[in-house]
C-alpha cells in the first residue's frame, strides 16, 4: 500500500462529503485525512491482504458471542481531538459501537486497531498514525504486523501509559488482552510468502 499526501486544506465536514460521495470503482482510493490534508491510499500487496484477511478471521472466530465485533479497512475511524480520519486494516469494537452521525460508516470507540506494515506507509503507522491513535480513550491496544519477515508488535495501554512488546517467531501467540483472546502468528501468517 502506498500513501501521498495531496496538499489541498479541506475542512473535516468537506472531507467527509468527499468520501462519501466516492464511487466505488477501479479507479477509487481511499483517503485518510490528518489535520486539513488529504493522505490518498493506494492499493495493498497480496501478503498485505493475506495477512488482514487471516486477522480479521481470527479474531471474528474468537470473538463471536462475546459483544465485541471485527471490522476490516473500509471502516473509518474518526479521532475528534485531532481532526483526523483513518482507515484501520482491522479493528475491534466492543459492547455498543458509537458514530459520528447517522450515517453509520465513521466510528469513534475501537477497542483494538492493526495496521499491516507496508515499505511505503511504514514511518506513517509507526509514527503520525500511532500519535493519534493513542488520542482514541477507547482505544485499548494498537498492533503492527510487518508483511516482509515475522515480526508483530504491540502497543497496550495501561492506565495513562503506553507498553510495548514485540514477538518475532512463528511459535509466539499474541495476547490481545483488552478482548482477552490470543493468536498464534502462525495463523496470521498462514501462507504468507517472505522474500528470499
Amino acid at each position: 500500500m502506498t500513501i501521498s499526501a495531496v496538499q489541498t486544506y479541506l475542512s473535516p465536514e468537506e472531507y467527509i462529503t468527499l468520501e462519501r460521495k466516492a464511487i466505488p470503482t477501479y479507479d477509487t482510493v481511499r483517503s485518510e485525512y490528518v489535520n486539513g490534508a488529504i493522505i490518498t491510499m493506494s492499493g495493498a500487496s497480496f501478503s498485505h491482504n493475506l495477512i488482514t484477511n487471516n486477522f480479521s478471521s481470527e479474531l471474528h472466530t474468537r470473538l463471536k458471542g462475546t459483544g465485541c465485533a471485527v471490522f476490516t479497512n473500509d471502516m473509518r475511524i474518526s479521532i475528534p481531538t485531532t481532526n483526523s480520519y483513518f482507515y484501520p486494516d482491522v479493528g475491534v469494537v466492543c459492547d455498543e459501537p458509537r458514530f459520528e452521525d447517522d450515517v453509520f460508516d465513521t466510528l469513534l470507540n475501537p477497542i483494538v486497531l492493526v495496521e499491516v506494515l507496508s515499505p511505503s506507509t511504514e514511518a506513517y503507522d509507526r509514527g503520525e498514525k500511532l500519535s493519534h491513535y493513542q488520542q482514541l480513550e477507547s482505544l485499548k491496544e494498537y498492533i503492527l504486523v510487518s508483511q516482509d519477515r515475522v515480526s508483530v508488535e504491540r502497543y497496550l495501554r495501561k492506565q495513562d501509559e503506553w507498553g510495548y512488546t514485540s514477538f518475532r517467531e512463528l511459535d509466539d501467540i499474541l495476547p490481545i488482552a483488552s478482548i482477552q483472546c490470543e493468536i498464534p502468528l502462525q495463523e496470521i501468517y498462514e501462507r504468507v510468502p517472505f522474500p528470499e
